[in-house]
């Protein structure tokens, strides 16, 4: 019963999807963001990733509220439909950056887009991943968060507040 023209047939196309947006969660994202050592308030699904990886949440951008999981040692981000991180604005290059980890780091790298590439508003060429930086590819925001680190390999990390026993 709707006059979207497609007579009832969803997901013919990628661009035709619907994603829920709660208008909390960019509230969520500051106050988990915000206190660089407390874990006072996680954002939902960050409790849960594995042991050694990351996500990135879009705060301000077209698709608000997306996740990616950095689970590889690169994840590639751009306008280009087969980037791992689809991001879909003429602000953004078609190969834009990209996100390597490395041991226990996660870094962004500009790999010679345009606008450039920006951590905490500013401008990188590459630079080191901290829980709650801010990177900004194009018009979009994304919020980055880590998971538990170590905790699995032997957990000789500062961080971690368990009291593991150096």
């Amino acid at each position: 019963m709707s006059d979207n023209g497609n007579d009832g047939v969803y997901g013919e196309s990628p661009a035709e999807t619907t994603s829920v947006f709660r208008a909390d969660f960019l509230n969520e994202i500051d106050s988990a963001a915000a206190p660089q050592g407390s874990s006072e308030a996680p954002v939902s699904g960050v409790e849960g990733l594995p042991v050694g990886s990351a996500l990135l949440v879009v705060k301000r951008g077209p698709n608000a509220g997306s996740r990616f999981l950095l689970d590889q040692p690169t994840t590639s981000a751009g306008r280009h439909p087969d980037s791992d991180i689809f991001l879909d604005d003429v602000t953004v290059s078609r190969r834009h950056a990209e996100f390597r980890q490395d041991d226990e780091d996660f870094q962004v790298v500009d790999v010679g887009s345009l606008n450039g590439t920006y951590v905490n508003r500013e401008p990188v060429d590459s630079a080191v991943l901290a829980n709650g930086d801010e990177v900004q590819i194009g018009k979009f925001r994304l919020v980055f968060l880590t998971g538990p680190k170590g905790q699995a390999a032997g957990g000789q990390l500062g961080e971690t507040s368990a009291g593991a026993g150096s």
